[in-house]
């Protein structure tokens, strides 16, 4: 099999498409940062924005906790 075949750019593009997407694990630990430091439960996923680096679009909170992919 040739190097070539594996298409190298797209795989990079599709790991750095993942890299960029938040876990559920992680959305969970954001929430409880915006609770000690609100008092408060999020609202909305869009609450978390400053806690969390990547996409947490895919996600949203239910009950004090992360609903979305892996949850």
């Amino acid at each position: 099999m040739s190097y070539q075949a594996l298409d190298p750019a797209e795989l990079v593009a599709h790991a750095r498409v993942v890299a960029n997407q938040a876990s559920c694990r992680t959305v969970d630990t954001a929430i409880v940062a915006y609770v000690a430091l609100n008092d408060a439960q999020p609202e909305s996923i869009d609450d978390l924005a400053g806690y969390v680096k990547g996409d947490i679009t895919a996600y949203s909170v239910a009950g004090g906790v992360a609903t979305g992919p892996g949850c």
